[in-house]
């Protein structure tokens, strides 16, 4: 679905995951239901994707290295540091404030070229509403069932699956065409790019939130502050930048969802 001409569509790159997912989720169906009757014009909505690797020195060639509970032992210095991070992480806490009742600890950690590879493919394809569909499958698939985001015959069997249930059967694609994909390399020289733009606007961490091309916000924050962001760009009726990784990815705004479905609860 495309917006209209008197829509002021706001394209925004985000870099996290199932905790931020949540909130924006929440942000944005409330800007939706809750329109700002002085607005010059309403406001839609793009989610764009934009790849981020916690650990780049993964090996691609590996299913996976090693579970999420070693990697954060040996990031914070032993057992005591991880311990001591948790509870100032809280983790679990926010993660229930947000919905989500359980995370894996011992979740495979791996190389994530391929499945951010997808993601991408998938945008460009179908559309966005169905690339941030598939990462909310995703999402569950890594943070709670605790699958490798590297196992590509089991990825490409959940997503065909997922995308089986959202997509007419004809434009569905099948497992083996997934699994073809994902063991290519199509996609990756835009990836390699879109990093590099992250490190000029001197994004090295997630999560984040990248509005209007340059403005970034920590991605961590709640519903209320994404709002509260929104709410100012609708009063203006216009924006003040571009969606610089709308074109470093090739994902065009013609191709642009106007809202965000969660289709993982």
């Amino acid at each position: 679905m495309c917006p209209s001409s008197g829509t002021v569509l706001l394209t925004f790159a985000i870099l996290f995951r199932y905790i931020g997912k949540k909130y924006l989720n929440r942000a944005i169906q409330h800007i939706l239901s809750e329109p700002n009757a002085n607005a010059p014009r309403p406001l839609a909505f793009a989610v764009l994707r934009v790849p981020f690797f916690l650990e780049p020195h993964y090996d691609e060639s590996r299913t996976f290295i090693e579970s999420n509970r070693e990697r954060l032992v040996k990031k914070w210095g032993g057992r005591q540091g991880w311990e001591s991070q948790k509870k100032r992480h809280d983790l679990k806490g926010r993660g229930q404030a947000a919905g989500i009742p359980h995370f894996n600890l011992d979740r495979l950690a791996a190389n994530s070229m391929a499945s951010h590879r997808l993601i991408q493919h998938l945008g460009k394809t179908y559309g966005l509403d169905i690339s941030e569909a598939i990462y909310d499958v995703l999402n569950e698939y890594y943070f709670v069932d605790g699958y490798s985001l590297n196992d590509r015959p089991r990825l490409a069997t959940t997503v065909a699956e997922a995308l089986g249930r959202i997509l007419p059967h004809a434009k569905a694609p099948t497992s083996d065409a997934l699994l073809t994909f994902l063991n290519g390399t199509e996609g990756r020289a835009e990836i390699k790019r879109a990093l590099m733009a992250l490190d000029e606007l001197g994004v090295h961490g997630i999560p984040k939130f990248i509005v209007e091309g340059t403005t970034v916000v920590d991605g961590a924050a709640h519903a209320d502050v994404f709002v509260n962001i929104f709410r100012e760009i609708e009063l203006r009726g216009s924006l003040k930048g571009s969606a610089v990784f709308a074109d470093i990815l090739g994902s065009h705004p013609k191709r642009l969802s106007v809202e965000v479905t969660d289709l993982s609860t």
